[in-house]
């Protein structure tokens, strides 16, 4: 029974955050804070491999699908708290950032998660709830961009070794949607459509964030309204900056089999509830249907940090290239990657100035 119940972490702390901009004042900040929570407390407690036992789909659901409603709803809290006035201009910025941070680590797994099942209900929710961190056509450049591209060159969510969580996000935010947008003009044409049809899914996504920011209006007048485009925009840009803790420095020869070790598994206990099994992937990029509770802990990959941890590292780049990044690449290329993966690597290493750890290493696997 716990396997079911650890997964309503998510939803529980949104529904915090959600209390936290209806009080107001400081605890507005609620939300951001549980960033350095989770991390200390995921770094505390011991590794998780576990393989959960649920069995019932229905059931292993309905905090997924609480979740995504939640994040609506702590949207509608945020056009409230704007609404009512009375907030110091910094804890009208810690409630944005509240926003922006909930509506990453709770409301993208979610709305990932959805998009991902071949249920059609289920699917178009997801992609209907990807309006909410400023990215409706999501789901187009990951699918079949990101987990055929993984790992190499063409993959717009792959951070090159040297870049900085900042640069990546920026530039990750660009690409994907360029990506997005050539893929379906692509497959437009291919049915003899335009390639700027009215078919095009932009078209609807333009749709669907005026219908959004509409209904903040409604809430929140103005203020509101901003606010909440405030806080899409953050979760976008934390969106790439949690692909950065995914995916950094991995390489992958172009057109190669994609493989578990082509990812990094985050196998804290906090990580894998709260994200609904995104840091335990390896599964996830060998099969993109399957569920998340049936994904299986790659208990031979390298052991990564918790994504809290990393991510909080990673505001000083020094810091997680010296304590972090540099670690589990030196390992994954020495122990894992095969010699043409071992000479992009060397490739990488070389352009930023890191050291040739090859020399003194066994041959890989």
């Amino acid at each position: 029974m716990f396997d079911y119940v650890r997964y309503y972490l998510s939803p529980l702390t949104i529904t915090v955050s959600i209390f936290g901009l209806i009080l107001g004042d400081a605890y507005v900040w609620l939300g951001v804070a549980t960033l350095p929570t989770l991390a200390l407390l995921d770094s505390l407690l011991p590794r998780d491999v576990a393989v959960r036992k649920i069995n019932n789909e229905a059931l292993a659901y309905v905090p997924v699908v609480l979740s995504a409603l939640l994040a609506f709803v702590m949207y509608c809290a945020l056009a409230y708290r704007f609404a009512q006035g009375g907030l110091a201009w910094y804890n009208q910025v810690g409630a944005v950032l509240s926003m922006g941070w909930i509506g990453t680590i709770v409301g993208v797994p979610a709305f990932h998660e959805l998009f991902h099942r071949q249920n059609p209900f289920m699917r178009n929710l997801g992609m209907v709830f990807q309006i909410m961190y400023m990215d409706a056509t999501r789901d187009i450049a990951h699918v079949v961009g990101h987990h055929i591209d993984v790992g190499t060159e063409e993959d717009s969510d792959t951070a090159k070794r040297g870049d900085s969580l900042y640069f990546f996000a920026v530039k990750a935010m660009s690409r994907s949607f360029k990506a997005a947008l050539r893929m379906e003009s692509d497959a437009l044409e291919k049915r003899g459509k335009g390639r700027w049809s009215i078919q095009h899914r932009v078209w609807r996504a333009v749709f669907g964030l005026a219908v959004f920011l509409y209904l903040m209006f409604l809430i929140g007048g103005w203020a509101g309204m901003l606010a909440c485009l405030g806080g899409t925009l953050l979760a976008r840009y934390f969106l790439e900056n949690f692909n950065y803790f995914q995916h950094y420095g991995q390489v992958r020869v172009i057109g190669s089999k994609i493989e578990k070790r082509h990812v990094w598994n985050h196998l804290a206990p906090l990580s894998r509830a709260m994200t609904f099994e995104i840091t335990n992937h390896a599964d996830h990029h060998l099969n993109g249907y399957m569920p998340y509770y049936k994904l299986r802990p790659d208990v031979d990959s390298v052991n990564v940090p918790s994504v809290f941890l990393c991510f909080m590292a990673a505001l000083v780049p020094p810091i997680w290239e010296n304590l972090i990044s540099k670690r589990i690449l030196r390992e994954w290329d020495t122990r894992y990657a095969s010699p043409d993966e071992q000479a992009l690597a060397l490739e990488q290493n070389k352009s930023i100035g890191w050291p040739n750890w090859f020399q003194d290493s066994q041959p890989a696997k």
